[in-house]
């Protein structure tokens, strides 16, 4: 069966370029404010979300993913590039993964991105706890690594260009590719691609990614639609 997708609201956002479904809801980022709210899931909806529950500002900048794990949320920094808005003393350098506290903002950690350049998509992994997949975008690569050292773990080739959104599942590790449409499901191990979701040119265009059960979650950071993908 073909996989099938429902827009279900629009994010609370202009530009959302991270999401990451948690038991409490759903976290959202703004790639322009650097903002992040945990919203209420709701019904499908054209005007937009029911509910923030809560909404924290952080020290991130020019973001572009968004994770949850070990009790913290992880952003995705790409440097100083936030047009948007004024600099902050804070705004990252060059490419940084920043461990955040999910009910202040406060930044606990951050981390430079291995290898250097920019990365728009990361995830927590579950079955490997203490590490995280991140896109690596000057390599053309998705990287393991060990939050304990910052060790690189894994190395996996990426089959298409301009990589966002991550996934770690129990068989593989779902990546966005936003130009191709595609979100290819890759084997941890070896980086073979072991299925692959096309998205049609009338759906939204896929940037972020998160797990929700049995579907997926997408956003755009065009639009500011968030979609579900049945699978």
């Amino acid at each position: 069966m073909a996989p099938r997708f429902e827009r279900l609201f629009r994010a609370p956002y202009a530009l959302p370029n991270g999401l990451q479904r948690t038991a409490e809801g759903l976290w959202v980022v703004d790639q322009i404010s650097d903002r992040v709210a945990l919203v209420e899931m709701a019904a499908p909806n054209d005007y937009g979300v029911t509910k923030v529950v809560r909404e924290i500002p952080t020290e991130s900048s020019n973001t572009s993913g968004l994770a949850f794990g070990g009790s913290a949320l992880w952003l995705a920094a790409n440097g100083p590039g936030a047009i948007w808005r004024a600099p902050r003393t804070t705004d990252a350098a060059s490419g940084e993964i920043l461990k955040v506290d999910p009910a202040t903002g406060r930044t606990l950690q951050r981390w430079p991105l291995p290898g250097g350049g920019g990365t728009h998509g990361l995830d927590y992994d579950p079955f490997e706890p203490d590490t995280l997949w991140l896109t690596t975008l000057k390599q053309q690569t998705l990287t393991q690594v060990r939050i304990a050292d910052w060790s690189v773990q894994a190395v996996l080739p990426l089959p298409y260009g301009r990589a966002h959104g991550v996934v770690r599942v129990a068989d593989g590790v779902w990546v966005v590719h936003t130009s191709d449409r595609v979100i290819v499901k890759l084997d941890t191990a070896t980086g073979a691609e072991l299925a692959r979701i096309t998205v049609p040119q009338e759906a939204p265009e896929p940037h972020c990614l998160s797990a929700d059960g049995d579907t997926l979650l997408y956003c755009d950071a065009t639009s500011g639609w968030i979609v579900r993908i049945h699978l």
